[in-house]
């Protein structure tokens, strides 16, 4: 007896613009003019900026159970959950590594051509390579 509905659906359509990303006035070192060594004491983590367009096309509710403001938020919720899992799966985190090794390596430059010394977590950092290994480490 289908004689009333309780069911409710859409169709979802959604945009989203996703940037991994380190924010570098962050991060923390120390300068020992004596000794002519910069030490990288923090490099902060990445931050993940996720921006959602969702629109909602095709709602499908009946009277006794219509689309409620909760019911959106879940929506909403759902959709990060598995935005962020899919992010793990892409080469954005590996991107912005490779994009903070690049600004990093800015700083060894600069101190290698001054005769200055970078170290970052105890480690003398002499070739970009370095820097990279212990990044992505």
């Amino acid at each position: 007896m289908d004689l009333i509905s309780f069911e409710k659906k859409a169709l979802i359509i959604v945009n989203s613009d996703v940037t991994v990303t380190y924010d570098l006035r962050q991060m923390k070192y120390d300068i020992d003019e004596k000794n002519k060594t910069i030490t990288i004491l923090n490099i902060p983590k990445e931050e993940i900026k996720i921006s959602l367009d969702i629109q909602f096309y095709d709602v499908d509710q009946s009277k006794l159970n219509p689309f409620t403001e909760d019911d959106y938020n879940k929506i909403n919720k759902s959709v990060r959950v598995n935005l962020a899992k899919k992010i793990g799966k892409t080469s954005l985190k590996t991107n912005a590594q490779n994009r903070l090794v690049s600004e990093l390596s800015k700083i060894l430059i600069l101190t290698n051509t001054m005769g200055w010394t970078l170290q970052y977590e105890d480690k003398v950092i002499k070739k970009d390579s370095d820097l990279n290994q212990k990044i992505k480490s």
